[in-house]
């Protein structure tokens, strides 16, 4: 945590008059905090999680609506990165995917990223029950 303070000294002259020359003095200071408090840190590492789940997942479906090799090891790596995200969300519809010429829809993973922006949006919501006003 950083901290920034700022000391300002003001000095004001009058005119002088009879019984001498008039001085006014003014001081202030500003301190302000640079760092995020505890809960708001938590928000921001919650949402880094949520918000990689729902990049992995879509890659997983934009990979799979473009017909990309899963014998390729970066194709690869991100079906099997996404599937856990993915499984519990299989057989919620009829179908898990449309298949149009090779190129599929993956219906669960539309379902998935849906449903895990539902839970981030809970957890946010528990978040900020515990979330104390600035006094």
């Amino acid at each position: 945590m950083a901290i920034d303070q700022v000391d300002r000294t003001v000095v004001t002259q009058g005119p002088v008059t009879e019984v001498g020359q008039e001085t006014v003095r003014t001081e202030s200071r500003r301190t302000s905090r640079t760092a995020a408090e505890k809960s708001e840190l938590t928000r921001r590492i919650v949402g880094l999680v949520f918000g990689l789940v729902e990049l992995v997942i879509g890659a997983r479906v934009v990979l799979l609506l473009l017909d990309a090799r899963t014998t390729n090891g970066l194709v690869s790596g991100i079906m099997n990165l996404s599937g856990p995200f993915v499984a519990p969300f299989d057989g919620i519809l009829r179908t898990n995917s449309l298949t149009a010429s090779g190129s599929v829809l993956d219906v669960a993973g539309l379902l998935a990223m849906a449903g895990w922006g539902i839970v981030a949006m809970i957890v946010y919501w528990i978040l900020a029950i515990f979330q104390r006003d600035p006094a």
